[in-house]
């Protein structure tokens, strides 16, 4: 902390000086330097060539940088999201190994494939504006859900519960990073299924499909996964026996 006015730079030298002095189990991920009136958070994790990335920003900004401090309220440390990928057939190798562990345990049928089309549109909203800010769902399931999957069916449950609730209805006291969720309109996520159940293997195959880029994914393949899951009665209403991609697009 300096008073207003003073070398932020300078600070930050001194500030490096005596933390590289310390043991390496005890050296920090970042350095702060404030003036009361400006911050810089200087990410020591992320020095590439040796200079540590900065955030530069003004007191009246820091609730857009919060997010900066998270493991400061005991959020997981996450490493730096993977560099995207196109998704390509890759993206159906990683739902499928889901899709494939989820039926072996007995997770079948109907509530099977709704649950696969609900998890991929979370992976799609997440790459295209659907979710603010980009990657909610991928950050909730790395900060918030244990490494060996044992909860995360319930985290995701929970997710699908306030994604079919307008944000006037919810619970005043729900936590703030599932309420940053918003309403999904429609039926997609209305009808209550079975809480579904994972292991390490299977939070690393979802986690596997959401670093792929699904902004990039065909439209038709939601409507041919769409299409399996609804029963014959609503396919013939609506003439889904054949979707086009133009009108899936609309």
């Amino acid at each position: 902390m300096k008073t207003p006015g003073k070398d932020l730079d300078k600070a930050f030298e001194q500030a490096k000086t005596y933390a590289l002095s310390l043991p390496q189990k005890d050296i920090p991920k970042c350095i702060l330097t404030c003036d009361f009136l400006n911050f810089q958070y200087y990410d020591l994790e992320d020095s590439p060539n040796g200079v540590a990335k900065c955030y530069s920003f003004r007191l009246d900004e820091l609730p857009a940088n919060v997010e900066l401090f998270g493991h400061l309220a005991g959020y997981k440390e996450i490493d730096s999201f993977k560099q995207w990928d196109p998704v390509n057939i890759h993206a159906a190798e990683e739902m499928g190994k889901l899709h494939n562990r989820l039926k072996e345990i007995g997770y079948s049928g109907h509530q099977l494939e709704l649950y696969l089309v609900r998890l991929m549109f979370c992976l799609f909203a997440d790459d295209t504006g659907i979710f603010e800010p980009p990657n909610l769902f991928n950050r909730y399931i790395l900060e918030r859900t244990n490494e060996d999957g044992s909860d995360l069916a319930l985290h995701i449950q929970k997710i699908f519960e306030v994604l079919n609730k307008p944000k006037e209805k919810r619970l005043k006291t729900i936590d703030e990073q599932l309420n940053q969720f918003p309403y999904v309109n429609g039926q997609l996520f209305e009808e209550t299924i079975e809480t579904a159940d994972f292991d390490r293997s299977m939070r690393d195959a979802l986690i596997g499909s959401c670093t792929l880029d699904w902004s990039k994914i065909s439209p038709a393949i939601f409507g041919a996964m769409f299409q399996s899951v609804m029963d014959d009665e609503a396919r013939h209403d609506i003439g889904a026996h054949y979707t086009s991609e133009e009108n899936i697009l609309k």
